[in-house]
Order: C-alpha cells, then structure tokens, then sequence
C-alpha cells in the first residue's frame, strides 16, 4: 500500500524521534534503520524541504527533528514524501460517473480517509511510548531518550 519511500522516510524519523534531541549522520540512521545511505541521503533532503528534519553540516551536525516528537505525526512524514491519494472522481475516467465514484471506488477512498485519519492522530512519541515486547527499529532494551518518551506519554 506504501512505496518504498514512504516505509523508508518514517523509519529514519522514527529512529530520530527515539534519540532526540541528539543529532544522526545519515550513515547512523542508514545503518540504525537499514536503508541504503544513497537512497536515505535523497530522502532526508526532501524531508528537511518540507521542514520534517533539520540538517547540519561540520563537527557535530548531523540530522535532527524540526520539531518535537510529540508534535510529529505520521501523516506529516507520508505527506511530505508522497501524500495519500484520495480518489476524488472516477480513475477509468468514464464520464457517466463523473465525481460520483461508484461502489468499489467509494470504498477504496474510505479506507483511505480512514488511514490518513489513523496517521493524523498519531504523533511519534506515541508510537515510541506504546507499551510491548519490543522497541521500534531496535533489537535491545529502550534507550534513555525512549524512557522518556514513554514516561511523557
């Protein structure tokens, strides 16, 4: 349902909400998430465009959140790399449907509204302070910087 891209995008920002505020070389991010650097190099600068992430070059640059975890939603990463397509008239173009979609399409851009709605109400530190067995992008036990997440949340 999503590209590449997307899963991509909202795994380094994932990564970067759980060492925030520390910054992260693409290469940490890459290895952290397991994207190709080439790739997540291209994707970072797109996300730093639409004001997702901030960069820094030199001694202790790097890549951090613009913004805070809390105030991050999922649906603001997706948007920013390759905004859900609601289907808003007829995708065969048949002129007898016009913008009234007919059954199946109807209920395609329902789940949809229903995804973007779900993502809308997710912020990133949510999804870092859900209670479970395991740690988004992380084989280990949390870090300092998800303890508190989970503590805020």
């Amino acid at each position: 349902m999503f590209s590449n891209t997307v899963e991509y995008a909202l795994r380094a920002i994932v990564h970067l909400a759980y060492e925030s505020p520390d910054a992260r070389t693409t290469a940490q991010i890459a290895e952290a998430t397991k994207v190709p650097k080439d790739y997540l190099s291209k994707i970072l600068q797109g996300l730093a465009k639409k004001g997702i992430v901030q960069t820094q070059r030199g001694v202790g640059g790097g890549v951090t959140l613009a913004r805070s975890p809390d105030e991050l939603t999922i649906l603001d990463v997706v948007t920013a790399v390759e905004p859900i397509q609601r289907i808003t008239s007829c995708p065969l173009g048949l002129a007898a449907h016009g913008v009234k979609l007919c059954p199946l399409h109807k209920r395609m851009d329902a789940a949809m509204a229903t995804v973007e709605a779900a993502f809308r109400k997710t912020t990133l530190a949510e999804v870092l302070a859900e209670p479970g067995e395991s740690v988004p992008l992380c084989d280990g036990a949390p870090t300092p910087q998800a303890l508190r997440l989970r503590r805020r949340g």
